[in-house]
């Protein structure tokens, strides 16, 4: 980050980039991932949208800290523990996702596809924004500003606007906000329809595909929830996985992706639809 551009449209290009990078962050990818299973599998609209409305969200406080940023200019430094803060978050909804995911499968009937019924309680229902009937976008938003609550993502977005202000202002870093938030819309929002894509497919193949994916999506959070773990209790994790969360947000979108060519090869449907003429 030392070593931003000071021509004014390269620094555009570079933050766009950076927010496309910041969207393939595996509790990013992770996080959608789990969302969507859940609000797919109760037939809700918006579960091919989570992966934008939870970029969405996070973006909200993004802007938000641009501006201030901007307003104050280079006075305003996030404290260090809002580090501590969003780790924890992540790690708690990464944790809550698998959890739920993990034990619908293991509570499903053997004959039919993994439903997500039976999850009760005020805290999943309140953080997931789902009851029995329905389920509001605004709750996928919510997670994703929360998300949003990481020593990284504001001190980016403060020296973002720290920058645009030596070319012109407030709208200067506005505009960068604005570029961050684009590049990481698209990188989300395309998992999001991607995940939704294969869940749907998955669930008419069969019900073992169906346990399939819903098993991979509780791994790869909870794995990803680990991950963080590691990384917050410990210096050497920490400083072995330093600049190789590309790497690992990429290793997610792999998993998956295997997961549902598993559950193709493993799908009686699959196999019986293959064989038709």
């Amino acid at each position: 980050m030392h070593d931003l551009p000071a021509d004014w449209g390269a620094l555009c290009a570079l933050v766009f980039l950076l927010g496309m990078r910041h969207g393939l962050d595996a509790d990013h990818l992770a996080a959608i991932d789990g969302l969507t299973r859940v609000s797919a599998r109760r037939r809700q609209w918006h579960s091919r949208y989570c992966g934008a409305l939870f970029s969405l969200g996070h973006g909200f406080v993004v802007l938000s800290i641009a501006l201030l940023a901007g307003v104050l200019g280079a006075k305003w430094v996030p404290p260090g523990w809002f580090e501590a803060l969003g780790g924890g978050i992540s790690i708690g909804f990464l944790l809550l996702l698998g959890a739920v995911n993990l034990r619908a499968v293991l509570r499903a009937p053997r004959d039919a596809p993994v439903p997500l019924i039976g999850v009760r309680g005020r805290l999943v229902d309140r953080l997931l924004g789902r009851t029995e009937r329905t389920s509001s976008p605004l709750s996928v938003m919510g997670v994703g500003s929360l998300f949003a609550l990481s020593f990284d993502t504001l001190s980016q977005s403060a020296l973002f606007a720290v920058m645009a202000v030596q070319f012109g202002g407030i709208a200067h870093a506005l505009t960068l906000g604005l570029l961050f938030v684009l590049g990481m819309l698209m990188s989300d929002g395309a998992n999001g329809w991607w995940i939704s894509r294969l869940i749907a497919r998955t669930d008419r193949l069969a019900v073992v595909a169906s346990r399939t994916m819903t098993l991979a999506v509780a791994c790869v959070s909870l794995l990803v929830a680990v991950i963080g773990i590691g990384r917050m209790t410990s210096g050497w994790i920490d400083g072995l996985l330093e600049g190789r969360e590309l790497a690992i947000g990429l290793s997610v979108v792999v998993l998956i992706g295997l997961s549902y060519l598993v559950a193709c090869r493993v799908s009686p449907s699959a196999k019986t639809a293959t064989a038709q003429p």
